[in-house]
């Protein structure tokens, strides 16, 4: 049995080294400690060059053994689903309510609240052309930018919030968007355009306040709980697609999706994941994982968990997952002077992507360019995807 000294003396002991841990904690401003032998460096595991060659992509189109491509979407869809995770249920309703309204320029703006699924009810803007529809719909899916603060508002101009708000949205708009809102521009032009924030941005963000550093650690956590993060996203993404399909305005047959960065990422996905999608833009989000972690190209995952699906890796890779939106029309735009996706995987993931869509017979349908842009989503990208939706929606 251990004395009440003993204990007291090893108490005190704990106590004394908890006072120390503050002193012996890594200050901001000091330089890193480091040991003389490591395993990983630039954020990646020295061996990264191994772990890719194990990745031989075994569902994707090609090298699975389903030759039947409807089969095959099937299988690669249920993969896919598999490692997002456990779905958030949907609620029984969405149960829409329009909380504010204003008149712009062609377009009615609205600020609404629904159900998005089983846990969160969120607020989405709402953009609905003046006249008689039902019209052409775009989900407009908004980018990452390690800008938490804003979400749904870096894609149709804010109103009815803090001024705050909306001078961020417009400073935004300004740096990756040259001043004007993906949304409220295709509104104008005759779409239904929705939007709302991924989990963690805007008004899905923390109580505490934006800090991009705790991403990660709430994602982990969700992950603990037997969810993910980047999962609940996509889930997200297609029921808020079903819920522009309900909308009497909405020709349910004429539904595409469109975004920047990790946008772009969202609407692939979002194409692949669902039949409801008739068409997707993506500008500035494709690679190939063998070029996107690479410590030779000093490359590697920015966005941390916010693409992160446990374990698809090992079954498919980005444009095999984008293939499965295969024979729709889809566009994808990357920059030549994009830092974050090298052309060669750029082109190399093109590639992959037109010998799907070139089974099928549809590589018509395929519409990949590289420009000679950095990551952003300009004007001139902008009028791009009005024309590729008038050509297909």
């Amino acid at each position: 049995m251990v004395s009440k000294s003993l204990f007291l003396r090893f108490a005190a002991t704990l106590l004394s080294v908890a006072a120390l841990l503050p002193v012996c904690a890594q200050k901001k401003n000091q330089p890193l400690q480091k040991r003389d032998k490591f395993e990983y460096t630039f954020d990646l595991p020295v061996y990264v060059e191994q772990l890719k060659r194990e990745l031989t992509y075994p569902l994707a189109w090609g090298n699975s053994d389903i030759r039947q491509f409807d089969r095959w979407r099937t299988a690669a869809r249920k993969k896919v689903f598999e490692c997002m995770m456990a779905p958030p249920r949907p609620a029984a309703g969405f149960d829409m309510k329009v909380v504010a309204e204003e008149q712009r320029d062609g377009y009615k703006a609205q600020r609404i609240e629904l159900n998005i699924n089983a846990y969160s009810r969120v607020t989405a803007y709402l953009l609905i052309p003046d006249g008689k529809g039902p019209f052409p719909a775009v989900n407009a899916l908004h980018d990452h930018g390690a800008h938490l603060y804003i979400g749904k508002e870096k894609m149709i101009r804010p109103f009815g919030v803090e001024q705050e708000v909306i001078d961020d949205a417009q400073a935004w708009a300004d740096n990756l968007y040259e001043g004007q809102f993906v949304g409220d521009f295709l509104a104008r032009h005759g779409y239904v355009v929705f939007s709302m924030d991924a989990p963690l941005w805007g008004e899905r963000g923390r109580q505490e306040g934006v800090d991009r550093s705790k991403y990660d650690i709430i994602a982990g956590n969700m992950m603990m709980l037997g969810r993910d993060l980047c999962g609940f996203m996509h889930y997200d993404d297609i029921y808020s697609t079903d819920f522009l399909a309900t909308l009497p305005m909405v020709d349910k047959k004429r539904i595409g999706c469109v975004g920047c960065s990790m946008g772009a990422y969202r609407a692939w996905m979002l194409s692949a994941l669902t039949d409801h999608i008739k068409a997707g833009a993506a500008i500035c989000w494709m690679v190939t994982t063998d070029v996107q972690m690479s410590t030779a190209d000093k490359k590697k995952e920015y966005g941390g968990f916010a693409n992160c699906l446990p374990g698809l890796r090992q079954y498919l890779d980005y444009p095999h997952i984008a293939s499965m939106a295969c024979p729709k029309p889809m566009l994808f735009v990357n920059g030549s002077r994009d830092h974050l996706f090298p052309v060669r995987g750029v082109e190399e993931a093109f590639r992959i992507m037109h010998d799907a869509w070139k089974s099928q017979g549809a590589d018509a349908k395929l519409e990949t360019e590289i420009w000679d842009i950095p990551h952003s989503c300009g004007l001139k990208a902008q009028e791009r995807i009005l024309e590729f939706f008038n050509k297909n929606l």
